[in-house]
């Protein structure tokens, strides 16, 4: 596992544009999709509509993934033996 960014190609409603996010990010952001039944790219375009102009695309999906993550932490299942 890197730290460093990596960059990758995504289709946003039609459009090609590229998203810098640590190995991390992108397992659980793959997962997450996976688990929503849409694509990755569908997935990243609903986040890029619902940002707003103060927040770049790849800091949205961080934060997105972070509050996926502390709702399924938070959930009664997380918390059964």
């Amino acid at each position: 596992m890197t730290g460093r960014p990596r960059k990758r190609s995504l289709t946003l409603r039609g459009h090609r544009t590229s998203v810098s996010l640590e190995d991390p990010f992108w397992d659980e952001f793959r997962a997450i999709a996976r688990a929503d039944g849409v694509s990755v790219s569908a997935l990243a375009a609903r986040i890029d509509e619902e940002r707003g102009l103060d927040i770049g695309l790849a800091s949205a999906i961080r934060l997105f993934v972070l509050r996926r993550v502390k709702e399924q932490a938070d959930s009664p299942a997380a918390h059964q033996p």
